[in-house]
C-alpha cells in the first residue's frame, strides 16, 4: 500500500495574522526607528527652548550693565559739572550714591530749612541733576531717584517724638520742596517718571543710622554724617520674573 506525501501548505495562506519571525524584526526595527526621529525631534525641540531662555538671561544680563553704565555715567557727570561750579559733592565707591555734605545746604543744629545763603547751591545742584537725567533716553534705565535725610547721632528732642528721624526725613523733604518752588517748569524733577509711568523721585530719613563715619567724636566726625544723599536705583527684575525664568529652564531640562 502506497501513501502519498501531502502537499505543503503556505503558512500565510492558512493564517494570514501568523509573521514570521523576519517580518516581526523588520516591524521591530520600523518601529525603533520611529521611535528614535521622535526622541530626536523632542530633544531638538529642548535644546531649541533651553538656547532661547539662556539668550534671555543674556539679554537681561546685558541690560542690567547698561543700566548701570548709565547710573555710573550720571553720577560721574553730574560730580564733574558740579565741580565746575565749585560744588564739591561726593559719588560712592559703587557709583549709585550722590552725596551733597550739610556744608553745602547750611542746615543750622536742629533745623530742616534750607538756609538763605545756600539756596543758590541747592538750586544748582537740582538744575545739574536735571540736565545729566534727561540727557538721552537715561531715565528709562532708572527705577527710583531717592532724596536721603542723615544726621548724627546725638539725640534730638522733638519733631513729635520722631528725634533724628523725623529731623532727617523733613531735611529731605525740604530740598524737594525747595526745588520744586525754585525751578523752571521744564527744570522740574517731579516731572520726571520711570519707564512704568511712576514719579521718579522719592523721599526719605535714616536719621543717625547709615553713618559715613562710625566713630562719632569730633564736630567734624558729626558734619560728614549731616548729608543729603541722592541714591540712584535702576531697573531690573523682580524675583518673580527669575523665578519664573528658572521653572521654565528646569521643565525645558531633558
Amino acid at each position: 500500500m502506497r501513501f502519498r506525501k501531502a502537499p505543503a501548505t503556505n503558512v500565510d495562506e492558512d493564517n494570514p495574522y501568523w509573521m514570521t519571525f523576519s517580518d516581526m524584526m523588520s516591524a521591530l526595527l520600523v518601529i525603533f526607528i520611529l521611535a528614535s526621529v521622535v526622541l530626536i525631534l523632542q530633544l531638538m525641540e529642548i535644546r531649541e527652548e533651553l538656547q532661547k531662555r539662556q539668550i534671555e538671561f543674556e539679554e537681561e544680563i546685558v541690560a542690567l550693565k547698561k543700566a548701570e553704565q548709565v547710573r555710573r555715567t550720571i553720577l560721574e557727570e553730574a560730580a564733574e559739572a558740579l565741580r565746575k561750579r565749585g560744588i564739591n559733592v561726593e559719588v560712592s565707591e559703587n557709583h549709585t550714591v550722590l552725596s551733597i555734605p550739610n556744608d553745602l545746604l547750611g542746615f543750622d543744629t536742629g533745623a530742616y530749612e534750607i538756609n538763605q545763603a545756600y539756596q543758590p547751591r541747592a538750586l544748582e545742584i537740582g538744575q545739574v541733576i536735571n540736565s545729566v537725567l534727561t540727557r538721552q533716553d537715561r531715565v528709562d534705565f532708572l527705577d527710583t531717584i531717592f532724596i536721603e535725610g542723615h544726621t548724627d547721632n546725638r539725640p534730638l528732642l522733638g519733631f513729635m517724638g520722631k528725634g533724628n528721624w523725623g529731623l532727617s526725613t523733613f531735611r529731605a523733604i525740604s530740598l524737594w520742596q525747595y526745588w520744586e518752588q525754585a525751578l523752571n517748569d521744564y527744570q522740574r524733577l517731579s516731572r520726571l517718571s520711570n519707564k512704568d509711568g511712576k514719579p521718579l523721585f522719592s523721599v526719605s530719613g535714616y536719621g543717625e543710622t547709615r553713618p559715613v563715619i562710625q566713630e562719632q567724636h569730633t564736630e567734624d566726625d558729626f558734619k560728614k554724617n549731616r548729608r543729603i544723599d541722592i541714591r540712584f536705583t535702576i531697573r531690573r527684575p523682580d524675583s518673580t520674573q527669575y523665578e519664573q525664568i528658572r521653572k521654565q529652564l528646569i521643565e525645558a531640562e531633558p
